[in-house]
Protein backbone atom coordinates (compact mmCIF):
# COMPACT_ATOMS: atom_id res chain seq x y z
CA UNK A 1 0.00 0.00 0.00
CA UNK A 2 1.02 3.60 -0.44
CA UNK A 3 0.90 6.33 2.20
CA UNK A 4 -0.51 9.83 2.47
CA UNK A 5 -0.63 12.54 5.11
CA UNK A 6 -3.66 12.58 7.35
CA UNK A 7 -6.01 15.51 6.81
CA UNK A 8 -5.55 17.11 10.22
CA UNK A 9 -2.31 16.26 11.98
CA UNK A 10 0.00 15.36 9.11
CA UNK A 11 0.47 11.75 10.24
CA UNK A 12 0.98 9.13 7.56
CA UNK A 13 -1.99 6.90 6.84
CA UNK A 14 -2.17 3.84 4.60
CA UNK A 15 -3.55 4.40 1.12
CA UNK A 16 -4.88 1.44 -0.84
CA UNK A 17 -3.84 1.44 -4.49
CA UNK A 18 -5.05 -0.25 -7.65
CA UNK A 19 -1.95 -2.46 -7.43
CA UNK A 20 -3.19 -3.65 -4.02
CA UNK A 21 -6.57 -4.52 -5.53
CA UNK A 22 -4.86 -6.48 -8.29
CA UNK A 23 -2.70 -8.33 -5.75
CA UNK A 24 -5.71 -9.42 -3.69
CA UNK A 25 -7.63 -10.49 -6.80
CA UNK A 26 -4.65 -12.60 -7.90
CA UNK A 27 -4.29 -14.10 -4.43
CA UNK A 28 -7.98 -15.09 -4.42
CA UNK A 29 -7.78 -16.81 -7.80
CA UNK A 30 -4.54 -18.53 -6.80
CA UNK A 31 -5.98 -19.79 -3.48
CA UNK A 32 -9.13 -21.12 -5.13
CA UNK A 33 -7.19 -22.97 -7.81
CA UNK A 34 -4.70 -24.44 -5.33
CA UNK A 35 -7.37 -25.53 -2.83
CA UNK A 36 -9.89 -26.92 -5.28
CA UNK A 37 -7.72 -29.13 -7.45
CA UNK A 38 -6.70 -26.64 -10.11
CA UNK A 39 -3.30 -25.39 -11.20
CA UNK A 40 -1.19 -22.29 -10.63
CA UNK A 41 1.94 -21.58 -12.68
CA UNK A 42 4.16 -18.82 -14.00
CA UNK A 43 5.38 -18.45 -17.54
CA UNK A 44 7.49 -15.56 -18.75
CA UNK A 45 7.19 -14.13 -15.20
CA UNK A 46 3.40 -13.88 -15.43
CA UNK A 47 0.85 -15.71 -13.28
CA UNK A 48 -1.71 -18.13 -14.70
CA UNK A 49 -4.45 -19.85 -12.71
CA UNK A 50 -6.81 -22.63 -13.69
CA UNK A 51 -9.55 -23.21 -11.14
CA UNK A 52 -13.25 -22.62 -10.51
CA UNK A 53 -12.88 -19.20 -12.13
CA UNK A 54 -11.64 -20.85 -15.32
CA UNK A 55 -8.22 -20.25 -16.82
CA UNK A 56 -6.95 -16.72 -16.28
CA UNK A 57 -3.82 -14.66 -16.80
CA UNK A 58 -3.52 -12.32 -13.83
CA UNK A 59 -2.26 -8.75 -14.26
CA UNK A 60 0.91 -9.19 -16.30
CA UNK A 61 3.17 -6.14 -16.31
CA UNK A 62 3.98 -6.83 -19.95
CA UNK A 63 2.74 -9.23 -22.60
CA UNK A 64 4.56 -11.15 -25.30
CA UNK A 65 2.92 -12.78 -28.29
CA UNK A 66 4.77 -16.04 -27.59
CA UNK A 67 3.68 -16.10 -23.95
CA UNK A 68 0.04 -15.48 -24.87
CA UNK A 69 0.14 -18.24 -27.50
CA UNK A 70 1.55 -20.72 -24.98
CA UNK A 71 -1.29 -19.91 -22.59
CA UNK A 72 -3.93 -20.39 -25.29
CA UNK A 73 -2.33 -23.68 -26.35
CA UNK A 74 -2.38 -24.93 -22.77
CA UNK A 75 -6.04 -23.98 -22.44
CA UNK A 76 -6.83 -26.02 -25.54
CA UNK A 77 -4.85 -28.97 -24.19
CA UNK A 78 -6.87 -28.76 -20.96
CA UNK A 79 -10.14 -28.60 -22.88
CA UNK A 80 -11.06 -25.11 -21.67
CA UNK A 81 -13.72 -23.14 -23.56
CA UNK A 82 -12.55 -19.70 -22.57
CA UNK A 83 -9.41 -17.91 -21.39
CA UNK A 84 -9.55 -14.67 -19.42
CA UNK A 85 -6.94 -11.98 -18.92
CA UNK A 86 -7.09 -9.37 -16.15
CA UNK A 87 -5.10 -6.34 -17.18
CA UNK A 88 -3.99 -2.96 -15.93
CA UNK A 89 -4.83 -0.10 -18.23
CA UNK A 90 -1.13 0.74 -18.57
CA UNK A 91 -0.28 -2.58 -20.25
CA UNK A 92 -0.24 -2.78 -24.06
CA UNK A 93 -2.93 -5.33 -25.03
CA UNK A 94 -1.79 -5.71 -28.64
CA UNK A 95 -0.55 -9.32 -28.21
CA UNK A 96 -4.01 -10.27 -26.91
CA UNK A 97 -5.83 -8.81 -29.89
CA UNK A 98 -3.37 -10.52 -32.23
CA UNK A 99 -4.10 -13.87 -30.53
CA UNK A 100 -7.87 -13.53 -30.96
CA UNK A 101 -8.85 -12.10 -27.57
CA UNK A 102 -11.70 -9.60 -27.36
CA UNK A 103 -11.93 -6.66 -25.00
CA UNK A 104 -14.37 -7.32 -22.15
CA UNK A 105 -15.82 -5.58 -19.13
CA UNK A 106 -13.94 -3.16 -16.88
CA UNK A 107 -13.55 -3.88 -13.16
CA UNK A 108 -14.07 -0.70 -11.14
CA UNK A 109 -11.67 -0.96 -8.22
CA UNK A 110 -13.11 0.24 -4.92
CA UNK A 111 -11.82 0.29 -1.34
CA UNK A 112 -13.01 1.09 2.16
CA UNK A 113 -11.56 1.25 5.63
CA UNK A 114 -13.23 -1.70 7.34
CA UNK A 115 -13.88 0.47 10.39
CA UNK A 116 -16.13 2.60 8.16
CA UNK A 117 -18.24 -0.25 6.77
CA UNK A 118 -21.55 -0.20 8.66
CA UNK A 119 -22.18 -3.08 11.04
CA UNK A 120 -25.49 -4.68 10.07
CA UNK A 121 -26.91 -7.70 11.86
CA UNK A 122 -29.64 -9.29 9.82
CA UNK A 123 -31.14 -12.65 10.84
CA UNK A 124 -31.57 -13.50 7.17
CA UNK A 125 -27.78 -13.57 6.64
CA UNK A 126 -25.12 -15.71 8.27
CA UNK A 127 -21.65 -17.16 7.82
CA UNK A 128 -21.49 -20.78 6.65
CA UNK A 129 -18.76 -23.41 6.19
CA UNK A 130 -20.95 -25.84 4.28
CA UNK A 131 -24.15 -25.49 2.31
CA UNK A 132 -27.09 -27.50 1.04
CA UNK A 133 -28.18 -24.66 -1.24
CA UNK A 134 -26.39 -25.93 -4.36
CA UNK A 135 -27.98 -28.71 -6.37
CA UNK A 136 -28.10 -29.96 -9.93
CA UNK A 137 -25.83 -28.06 -12.29
CA UNK A 138 -24.65 -25.86 -9.42
CA UNK A 139 -23.77 -28.70 -7.03
CA UNK A 140 -20.01 -28.28 -7.54
CA UNK A 141 -20.15 -24.78 -6.04
CA UNK A 142 -20.48 -26.40 -2.62
CA UNK A 143 -16.89 -27.66 -2.94
CA UNK A 144 -15.65 -24.07 -2.83
CA UNK A 145 -16.72 -23.77 0.80
CA UNK A 146 -13.66 -25.89 1.65
CA UNK A 147 -11.83 -22.55 1.63
CA UNK A 148 -13.76 -21.48 4.73
CA UNK A 149 -12.59 -24.54 6.68
CA UNK A 150 -8.88 -23.90 6.29
CA UNK A 151 -6.90 -22.77 9.33
CA UNK A 152 -5.86 -20.16 10.04
CA UNK A 153 -9.05 -18.75 8.57
CA UNK A 154 -8.58 -16.55 5.51
CA UNK A 155 -11.90 -16.95 3.66
CA UNK A 156 -15.50 -16.38 4.77
CA UNK A 157 -18.74 -17.21 2.99
CA UNK A 158 -22.10 -15.66 3.87
CA UNK A 159 -25.49 -16.77 2.58
CA UNK A 160 -28.82 -14.98 2.60
CA UNK A 161 -32.10 -16.82 3.11
CA UNK A 162 -35.68 -15.73 3.21
CA UNK A 163 -38.41 -18.19 4.27
CA UNK A 164 -38.04 -21.15 1.94
CA UNK A 165 -35.54 -19.47 -0.38
CA UNK A 166 -31.79 -19.11 -0.94
CA UNK A 167 -31.50 -15.44 -1.80
CA UNK A 168 -27.83 -14.53 -2.22
CA UNK A 169 -24.21 -14.94 -1.21
CA UNK A 170 -20.88 -13.17 -0.71
CA UNK A 171 -17.27 -14.00 0.11
CA UNK A 172 -14.37 -12.22 1.73
CA UNK A 173 -10.74 -13.31 1.56
CA UNK A 174 -7.92 -11.91 3.67
CA UNK A 175 -4.49 -11.18 2.21
CA UNK A 176 -2.42 -9.48 4.91
CA UNK A 177 -4.18 -6.37 6.13
CA UNK A 178 -6.41 -6.29 3.04
CA UNK A 179 -9.61 -8.25 2.47
CA UNK A 180 -11.16 -8.78 -0.92
CA UNK A 181 -14.93 -9.04 -1.34
CA UNK A 182 -15.89 -11.49 -4.08
CA UNK A 183 -18.79 -13.17 -5.82
CA UNK A 184 -21.37 -11.03 -4.07
CA UNK A 185 -24.81 -11.47 -5.55
CA UNK A 186 -28.44 -11.18 -4.53
CA UNK A 187 -30.84 -12.95 -6.86
CA UNK A 188 -33.04 -10.45 -8.75
CA UNK A 189 -36.32 -11.26 -6.98
CA UNK A 190 -34.72 -10.48 -3.59
CA UNK A 191 -32.89 -7.28 -4.51
CA UNK A 192 -33.63 -3.95 -2.83
CA UNK A 193 -34.56 -5.68 0.42
CA UNK A 194 -31.39 -4.93 2.39
CA UNK A 195 -29.78 -8.30 1.75
CA UNK A 196 -26.87 -6.88 -0.26
CA UNK A 197 -25.94 -4.53 2.56
CA UNK A 198 -26.23 -7.34 5.11
CA UNK A 199 -24.10 -9.74 3.06
CA UNK A 200 -21.40 -7.13 2.56
CA UNK A 201 -21.41 -6.18 6.24
CA UNK A 202 -21.19 -9.82 7.34
CA UNK A 203 -18.16 -10.81 5.27
CA UNK A 204 -16.40 -7.50 5.99
CA UNK A 205 -16.93 -7.94 9.73
CA UNK A 206 -15.47 -11.44 9.62
CA UNK A 207 -12.34 -10.23 7.83
CA UNK A 208 -11.96 -7.29 10.20
CA UNK A 209 -12.18 -9.57 13.24
CA UNK A 210 -9.36 -11.63 11.72
CA UNK A 211 -7.11 -8.57 11.44
CA UNK A 212 -7.81 -7.01 8.05
CA UNK A 213 -7.95 -3.20 8.01
CA UNK A 214 -9.14 -2.36 4.51
CA UNK A 215 -11.50 -4.00 2.02
CA UNK A 216 -11.15 -3.99 -1.77
CA UNK A 217 -13.46 -5.17 -4.53
CA UNK A 218 -14.19 -4.81 -8.20
CA UNK A 219 -17.59 -3.36 -8.95
CA UNK A 220 -19.84 -3.13 -11.94
CA UNK A 221 -21.92 -0.01 -12.55
CA UNK A 222 -24.95 -1.78 -11.07
CA UNK A 223 -23.14 -2.55 -7.82
CA UNK A 224 -21.23 0.68 -7.33
CA UNK A 225 -24.13 2.53 -5.72
CA UNK A 226 -24.53 -0.10 -2.98
CA UNK A 227 -20.82 -0.12 -2.23
CA UNK A 228 -20.67 3.66 -2.02
CA UNK A 229 -23.47 3.71 0.56
CA UNK A 230 -21.42 1.24 2.62
CA UNK A 231 -18.27 3.38 2.72
CA UNK A 232 -16.42 2.28 -0.42
CA UNK A 233 -14.83 4.70 -2.86
CA UNK A 234 -13.66 4.12 -6.40
CA UNK A 235 -9.90 4.43 -6.93
CA UNK A 236 -9.42 3.24 -10.51
CA UNK A 237 -10.32 0.68 -13.09
CA UNK A 238 -8.86 -2.12 -15.15
CA UNK A 239 -9.87 -4.14 -18.18
CA UNK A 240 -10.55 -7.77 -18.99
CA UNK A 241 -9.94 -9.63 -22.24
CA UNK A 242 -11.50 -12.95 -23.28
CA UNK A 243 -10.77 -15.65 -25.83
CA UNK A 244 -13.61 -18.10 -26.62
CA UNK A 245 -11.96 -21.28 -27.85
CA UNK A 246 -15.02 -23.35 -28.67
CA UNK A 247 -13.77 -26.55 -27.04
CA UNK A 248 -16.17 -29.17 -25.81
Amino acid sequence: MGAACGPADGTMVAMVTVADCERVQSSWFRARAATLGGEVWTDDEVLWTDGPDGMNLMFPRALTAAGVRRGVDRARDLGRDIVGVWLSLEVDPAPLAEAGFERGWSPWWMTADLADVPVTRDPRVGLEQDSSDYEGEFASYREQLALTRQRPARAWYAAAHTPGHFAGRAWSYRDGDLAGVFDMEVWPEFQRTGLGTALLATVCAAAREAGAEHAVLNATPDGERLYRTCGFRRIGEGITWWHHLGNG
